[in-house]
């Protein structure tokens, strides 16, 4: 389960993966159909996301120390890792700017991070079960601070997150070159087939880069739209 060399066959859309994937998914919508219920159980959410967060960004680099496979490019400096310091703090202390952010990078992201996911080890490992519970905690803070917390996100945060994203992306950029990483892929697409392999190459991967990424942000603010225009309808109806 901790072995180094063991469960290197993940195969894409095997059984542990899709069950995976069904568990979460029934998971949100649990959340989302059953949400007046759970509100008495809102401090438990709270702090059980809180936890897997923390747990799971520490083990996995307690695991690569005691495994000695620890180097320069796991520094927690991936869209991930951003999206996970960002809930945390989140979890924390209020801040609208940084959930617009977190929105936009942990949600739709991280569900497709599981969907095609840039990883080696199969079930039952350390890795596989590390990994999903992160990438899958990740979207279910966004959706507990949606539904607990009525957090909203406006029209403008779309283009405003999206530049912020681009800042950040600048210093990660020159980071790479100057350490030979590969931090929110900047450098190259992933080593494991993911939806990355299939940017191309050169210029062309960073244009596809900034295209995909934009429509990814649009397409995340779909339901985000549509929930606040139910909700004026309902107070312009009452």
């Amino acid at each position: 389960m901790f072995s180094v060399s063991g469960m290197r066959d993940f195969t894409l859309f095997s059984l542990p993966h899709i069950v995976t994937l069904i568990i979460f998914f029934i998971t949100c919508c649990i959340m989302v159909f059953f949400r007046k219920k759970l509100r008495s159980y809102q401090s438990n959410i709270k702090w059980t996301l809180f936890s897997i967060l923390i747990v799971c960004e520490l083990s996995l680099h307690v695991w690569l120390i005691l495994t000695k496979e620890w180097e320069v490019g796991d520094l927690p400096l991936q869209v991930c890792s951003l999206s996970t310091f960002l809930a945390l703090y989140l979890f924390l202390k209020t801040s609208q700017k940084g959930f617009n952010l977190l929105f936009f990078i942990g949600l739709l992201p991280a569900i497709l991070a599981m969907v095609t996911p840039d990883l080696i080890y199969q079930f039952p490992h350390f890795r596989f079960i590390r990994y999903f519970l992160q990438h899958a905690a990740i979207p279910i803070s966004v959706l507990y601070f949606i539904l607990f917390e009525d957090y909203r996100v406006p029209r403008k945060s779309i283009l405003f997150s999206f530049i912020t994203l681009n800042i950040i992306a600048v210093p990660i950029f020159f980071l790479n070159h100057l350490l030979g990483t590969n931090f929110f892929f900047l450098a190259s697409p992933s080593e494991t087939k993911t939806l990355l392999s299939y940017f191309g190459s050169g210029i062309m991967y960073y244009i596809n880069l900034e295209i995909v990424g934009l429509i990814v942000f649009f397409i995340t603010y779909i339901p985000m739209g549509i929930l606040q225009k139910v909700e004026n309808k309902s107070v312009r109806g009452e």
